[in-house]
């Protein structure tokens, strides 16, 4: 009978130890605009270029960080307000920013946006014929697409958010 007890204690031990990394791992997101699927969705390609037109492939990358793909235009007033956070974020360790201008290259125009909001941390990306916004089928800007560190898509967020939110960072933090 004591044996039976003690085994009973060990499973109710095991499955909540379980249940607490279960509920760890699945920390709600601190945003309502912040989608997170259910399963990790994986890209074949995710190829954009930087200001020197040279085409990057992010599966080519292998830096073991969350990576943090910000479609955004000079012309968006929301881009605007959340581009200094973002900026922040990309001097955060373990996490990589590719913001990526949706409009036709125009390096001044860029330079200008960052030179204004006094972006000092992020480089400049492009996506040429918007061949990225069909493969994550962007509807609006700014739109955030989070990747894991296996480059698969976790998240995705509609509209603004506070980069530099303490909330938003633990919550990045846990999907790690």
């Amino acid at each position: 009978c004591y044996l039976n007890f003690m085994k009973l204690i060990n499973y109710l031990i095991i499955f909540s130890i379980l249940a607490i990394n279960v509920a760890i791992s699945k920390e709600k997101p601190p945003f309502k605009n912040i989608l997170v699927l259910d399963k990790p969705k994986a890209y074949k390609e995710i190829i954009f270029q930087d200001r020197d037109g040279n085409k990057l492939d992010l599966n080519q990358i292998n830096l073991n960080q969350i990576y943090i793909l910000n479609f955004w235009a000079t012309w968006c007033a929301p881009c605007k307000d959340e581009m200094p956070s973002l900026d922040k974020l990309q001097a955060k360790e373990g996490i990589s920013v590719y913001p990526i201008n949706m409009e036709e290259k125009n390096i001044n125009n860029t330079d200008k946006f960052y030179k204004d909001l006094n972006i000092k941390n992020l480089n400049t990306y492009f996506d040429e014929g918007l061949k990225l916004v069909k493969v994550f089928a962007l509807r609006g800007v700014p739109t955030t697409i989070i990747l894991n560190k296996n480059k698969e898509m976790v998240a995705r967020i509609s509209g603004s958010i506070d980069f530099e939110d303490e909330k938003f960072i633990s919550w990045l933090n846990s999907i790690r």
